[in-house]
């Protein structure tokens, strides 16, 4: 259970992918918002609140790295997951990126 409600922004361009991340982090105390490419990301960042961003790499419209040069800049890149994503290391990856946030 992370010690505050971080706020996360999750892109992931298959739907059940992006679902599940959705529930699962949402059950273990994180709020999530859902973007299913660059553009939607952009969108949804520039309207909501956010303290980490979870990208995918492969996004129909662009990739993952320009969409965290446009978001992250003062930020910059934390940690990189392959899949498929062990919940345990996905929850200890977001503490450590928003302990160095």
């Amino acid at each position: 259970m992370p010690h505050s409600p971080l706020r996360l922004i999750v892109v992931e361009d298959h739907a059940d992918t992006a679902e599940g991340l959705k529930k699962f982090l949402k059950a273990v105390g994180y709020q999530v918002f859902v973007a299913t490419d660059v553009a939607s990301a952009l969108s949804l960042a520039s309207s909501v609140e956010f303290d980490l961003l979870l990208s995918d790499i492969a996004l129909p419209d662009g990739n993952g790295w320009e969409l965290l040069k446009q978001l992250s800049a003062e930020a910059g890149f934390v940690e990189h997951l392959p899949k498929p994503l062990s919940p345990d290391k996905l929850c200890a990856a977001i503490e450590r990126a928003a302990a160095v946030a």
